[in-house]
């Protein structure tokens, strides 16, 4: 399948956020307050939206946030796809750290991407987070 990744509105990243990380919260749970200032990409099939992820800089830091792939879609590399991109981009801005909250259980994920666990760790709305981190 043919995938193309380009930049997206963020009222094109909430019905996927909220079908994927929190489908019995409203729909208003998955709208970040700062998300007009995000930079958010999605991954296409043909025209199918079926993996976003949202990246927000300050100064010499990127944090990428609520990263979701469908879930009839998960396990074939639009994920990795996706997050490699955005990767990339962030080397291209000059970013010299790249961070995220990420599910404990999802770590193993991020450590392909040479993102390491910090000591700071938390749970929030009974899901457990560790921050997690990579220099550039």
């Amino acid at each position: 399948m043919k995938t193309e990744i380009r930049s997206i509105s963020p009222s094109e990243v909430w019905p996927l956020r909220h079908e994927v990380m929190w489908p019995k919260e409203s729909f208003d749970f998955v709208k970040l307050t700062n998300d007009e200032s995000g930079i958010h990409y999605g991954l296409f099939i043909e025209s199918d939206l079926v993996s976003v992820v949202s990246l927000f800089l300050t100064n010499n830091e990127g944090q990428f946030r609520k990263f979701a792939t469908k879930i009839s879609e998960q396990g074939k590399g639009y994920g990795t796809e996706l997050l490699s991109h955005l990767f990339k981009q962030v080397e291209a801005l000059d970013v010299q750290r790249i961070w995220c909250n990420a599910r404990v259980d999802k770590a193993s994920f991020y450590h392909r991407f040479g993102l390491k666990e910090t000591a700071h760790s938390f749970i929030k709305n009974g899901q457990s987070y560790v921050v997690m981190e990579k220099t550039l």
